[in-house]
């Protein structure tokens, strides 16, 4: 049986979950949420109260970033480091960065639309960001440090024959396309659940209230009109951040070659009381729901299943340890003491004293007297020392014959090698050349599209207030007054409104949001002035105009 604890940290929050796997069987031993002012401290709490002081970790990494690049599948495996190394060397150049400062790992999957390339999907994370973590950490068995666009795979059923998107809303948001069983494309948004808590807790002036605060609410649909918008009066600081996020996944839906048949959301988000049904009004063909594990109806206990599902990403992760996922994108660079197994490691070194599993195991008699005859036992010891020895030189000899052999073939990769090199130097020196052309060509085409920009500005802009004002007359609803529209700057659009009655407010603010009246909408929840009984309200976004 195998056992890993999966820690998926980030700001302020630590979500733990310690799972066993045992052949087929996976069984969640310990899981949790904890808030934190220092991680140190808090880390250790979680080792202490799962009792996982030898257990292996896996950890998340921070701030990775994903790029791809398509390479002709008859590469060899090192012809192909060699471009993946060239295409990242040159985003770096062209981004101003350096390479060295990232370490990156890369896997390779079908190119669906090309059968004679393959997709290199490649992360990258500062080297300063994973030594902070590994100092953190230090003093524990960390086994894996994985990306958490792939390892939220693994709590998909592997049976399961459905391309599915996973909408993972955790500090940021990551996408990742799953299309027949296997990843093929990972995006990051900026916008996430950080976003929304810190916002709250601004007001609460606690995070872990924040989040409390979060499972509590429920966001309004279509279905459940009835419900009063004075009892979410946190959905301000909660709903557009969602908006902008259904809005990035319904463009990848219309974007992807691969029909998508559901979609999963997961995360620190989705303990929002319908979240799913908010995504299922706005991907209407295809089905939203929250991810589960895909063994979770397997476990025998009386814990309800929405408490497994607030740690998802440190269960993925914890799967990670235990041998599933992606190989190949561990970041946890691997020790000599790491390759070795657990009894010749166990308690070398150690402070007390004692002898060492492997030393016991290697304890042999040599303090024989030859003077006195030898017993049956020490006669069959000798035996087998006289046949290790006779093993040990047919051994050294075939070593000796194949490091000849090998020495020989790294001679011809070396002249291989040398001729490969002049031709790449070759084709960077033409990069160069090209690169040279390429930003003559673009600093031309750059004043082109800015004459162009500023005609197509002034023609954009000719219709577009009395278009809104037209827009505006058909969705108001009676008893909502407007006091006046402002063009305060640029797309910029300010609208002051008053009511007696909130709902009506609420709704005219759901037409301009849901009919695209007006993008990126923020409003306040309205004040009821004393004498009158008006409630007022300021709505502002920007101008539908591109």
């Amino acid at each position: 049986m195998s056992t890993c604890l999966g820690l998926y940290v980030e700001n302020n929050v630590i979500k733990y979950a310690k799972v066993s796997k045992d052949n087929d069987n996976i069984k969640i031993d310990s899981f949790g949420i904890k808030f934190y002012d220092k991680l140190n401290e808090a880390i250790k709490q979680v080792v202490e109260e799962t009792y996982s002081y030898k257990t292996p970790i896996s950890i998340n990494l921070s701030n990775e970033q994903y790029n791809y690049f398509y390479l002709f599948s008859l590469l060899n495996k090192k012809d192909m480091q060699n471009v993946v190394n060239t295409e990242f060397e040159s985003i770096c150049y062209d981004n101003g960065v350096n390479k060295d400062a990232f370490e990156s790992r890369y896997v390779l999957v079908n190119d669906l639309g090309d059968k004679e390339k393959v997709k290199a999907i490649h992360v990258s994370a500062n080297k300063a960001d994973l030594a902070k973590k590994e100092q953190q950490l230090e003093g524990y068995r960390i086994v894996s440090e994985s990306p958490m666009g792939t390892s939220i795979g693994n709590l998909l059923d592997d049976k399961a024959n459905e391309n599915v998107l996973i909408v993972n809303i955790e500090e940021k948001t990551t996408i990742t396309t799953v299309v027949d069983k296997k990843i093929l494309d990972i995006q990051t948004l900026e916008e996430g659940a950080t976003q929304i808590l810190s916002n709250i807790s601004v007001k609460e002036n606690s995070y872990s209230k924040a989040y409390e605060i979060c499972k509590n609410s429920t966001i309004y649909t279509q279905e459940g009109k009835d419900l009063q918008y004075e009892e979410n009066e946190y959905l301000d600081d909660i709903m557009p951040t969602l908006y902008n996020i259904v809005t990035s996944v319904r463009k990848i839906v219309d974007q992807s070659l691969n029909r998508i048949d559901k979609i999963y959301i997961t995360g620190t988000a989705s303990v929002i009381n319908n979240i799913d049904i908010y995504f299922q009004e706005y991907l209407k063909d295809i089905k939203c729901e929250i991810l589960k594990p895909y063994f979770i109806n397997n476990l025998q206990t009386k814990i309800n299943i929405k408490d497994y599902i607030e740690v998802n990403s440190a269960i993925a992760l914890a799967l990670d340890g235990v041998g599933q996922g992606l190989k190949g994108l561990n970041f946890k660079k691997e020790t000599f003491m790491d390759k070795l197994p657990e009894w010749l490691t166990a308690d070398v070194g150690g402070k007390s004293g004692k002898t060492s599993k492997l030393a016991s195991k290697l304890n042999i008699r040599f303090d024989m007297n030859f003077n006195e005859k030898l017993t049956a036992g020490e006669i069959g010891l000798i035996r087998i020392a006289v046949g290790i020895l006779i093993l040990i030189l047919i051994y050294s000899g075939i070593s000796m014959f194949l490091n000849k052999e090998i020495q020989t073939k790294n001679d011809e990769i070396v002249k291989v090698t040398e001729e490969v090199n002049t031709q790449i130097s070759k084709i960077n020196n033409d990069t160069t050349i090209l690169r040279t052309n390429t930003s003559k060509y673009k600093n031309m085409t750059q004043r082109l599209e800015d004459l162009t920009s500023k005609t197509q500005e002034k023609n954009r802009r000719k219709n577009a207030i009395p278009t809104l004002l037209n827009q505006i007359m058909y969705v108001i609803p009676k008893g909502v007054q407007i006091t006046s529209i402002q063009n305060t700057s640029g797309d910029t659009i300010v609208i002051n409104a008053q009511s007696y009655n909130y709902e009506q407010l609420g709704y005219f603010k759901s037409k301009i949001k849901e009919d695209d009246i007006l993008l990126n909408v923020v409003s306040d929840s309205g004040q009821r002035e004393g004498q009158t009984g008006l409630i007022k309200t300021v709505i502002e976004g920007s101008l539908p105009i591109g």
